[in-house]
């Protein structure tokens, strides 16, 4: 049976990113963003596989490690979950630039979530806010939202993950 999933970047969209050049390298530095847990609670309750699809590109310059990202996500998960904010999956590309298919906009990390799920293209979107997230929806197939100003590649801009979920359920409903 197909899934409708919702593919979301992490930094800058789930939470604050990092400064420019720098990394969210360990849970203390995690922040959501508001209203996140929320919205993505709404996906859950709307019966959206939601995964996150993100470019870890600190653990290939040994800034930090796999665990450390995975350790991360298992914290990240837990608090969502405790909300009804569900993340269904989470794929990372470890790798620099140029070494490998899975790094965005490469779309390996969305294909990846066809080994657990009939994913739905038509009624499946990817959010994030970089014309990287935006290419790897595009080159995958599904529609792209883009979080901040306006970019001429996404079918859709948005303000925040909010407005692009309040997006998305309208959709549906039509």
């Amino acid at each position: 049976m197909l899934k409708k999933v919702v593919f979301l970047d992490r930094d800058g969209v789930i939470n604050e990113k990092a400064n420019k050049h720098e990394y969210v390298k360990m849970w203390s530095e995690f922040h959501f963003l508001p209203n996140v847990i929320s919205a993505i609670a709404a996906l859950s309750k709307a019966n959206f596989k939601v995964v996150i699809v993100s470019n870890q590109r600190g653990i290939a310059r040994n800034i930090m490690t796999s665990y450390d990202v995975n350790h991360i996500h298992k914290k990240m998960r837990a608090k969502m979950k405790r909300y009804g904010a569900i993340i269904n999956k989470v794929f990372v590309c470890p790798h620099e630039r140029g070494k490998c298919e899975c790094r965005k906009p490469k779309p390996g990390l969305l294909k990846r979530a066809e080994r657990s799920y009939y994913v739905d293209k038509k009624h499946s979107y990817m959010i994030g806010d970089s014309f990287t997230d935006i290419q790897a929806g595009k080159n995958y197939g599904v529609q792209t939202i883009f979080l901040g100003k306006e970019i001429s590649d996404a079918d859709y801009c948005c303000n925040n993950l909010t407005q692009a979920v309040n997006f998305i359920l309208e959709e549906e409903r039509k």
